[in-house]
């Protein structure tokens, strides 16, 4: 996922998924129409667009010349959902696919190769979608990474049985001290990363039973700084609002990808 963009002074031109592996690395957009997603996300974000290196199919949005996300026109191509979804940092994608069967998740498209890498899209035994990458990462990765333009949480049933299926196939949680920490907290997994905390997974409380209704998936969370504002325009660009409180909204663009927008200051 390199984007051509410079790193600041004093960074690397690149870093490896073998240096951060299984830490969320990147977050992108799966749609069926290019042209109307761009323009509804510069209208809620502000976002920019422009060609990636990946191919035709592929855009970066980018936030003050820095990339924030992807977006990939391959719902159609690919046969799968509209919807966002977080990247994880893999030494190996292939092992890493066939650590997901192993495990009872399911293999939905690759190990594709798009150099400098290769990526697949795959999801946990309960239904959970995410996507995996091996190869080099955007230019300016540990800016992207520092200024969490976005954050990734599982919603799911069980989040011990989550924390257990992601660290045997990310390997939280290993001997090697590039691998990402796993700490059980208020009642959620949180995952951290360099010392940062780059995603969490949720189910309530530890000790209750698994609830049945949960539908499990990963939200991918904006930070803003006006929750009502990004609602609004959300609305108003042909999107609709499934959730608003003082603190976050849960939010469907056009196409029908969900995603949520957090106040940047929220405890």
């Amino acid at each position: 996922m390199n984007h051509d963009r410079k790193p600041p002074p004093g960074e690397p031109d690149s870093v490896s998924t073998r240096s951060v592996f299984g830490a969320p690395c990147w977050v992108s957009l799966t749609s069926r129409d290019v042209e109307t997603t761009e323009a509804f996300y510069e209208a809620v974000f502000g976002w920019k667009w422009r060609s990636a290196s990946l191919g035709d199919r592929f855009r970066v949005a980018t936030a003050n010349d820095m990339p924030v996300a992807g977006l990939a026109a391959v719902a159609s191509m690919w046969q799968v959902a509209v919807a966002w979804t977080p990247y994880f940092a893999v030494p190996d994608a292939d092992v890493a696919a066939a650590r997901v069967r192993e495990r009872g998740g399911t293999v939905a498209v690759g190990p594709l190769s798009f150099p400098p890498g290769r990526a697949a899209l795959l999801g946990d035994r309960d239904g959970a979608t995410f996507g995996i990458w091996e190869g080099d990462l955007i230019r300016g990765w540990e800016t992207w990474r520092r200024s969490a333009p976005a954050f990734v949480r599982l919603r799911t049933r069980d989040a011990f049985d989550a924390a257990i299926f992601y660290g045997e196939v990310l390997d939280w949680a290993s001997a090697d001290p590039a691998s990402c920490d796993v700490q059980y907290e208020g009642g959620e997994v949180v995952l951290r990363s360099g010392g940062n905390v780059v995603a969490r997974i949720e189910s309530g409380a530890l000790e209750a039973a698994p609830d049945p209704t949960v539908r499990p998936h990963w939200q991918v969370h904006f930070s803003v700084s006006d929750i009502r504002s990004c609602a609004r325009v959300t609305e108003a660009h042909g999107g609709s609002v499934l959730r608003e409180n003082a603190h976050e909204a849960v939010l469907r663009d056009p196409d029908g990808a969900r995603f949520t927008v957090t106040s940047r200051n929220a405890p």
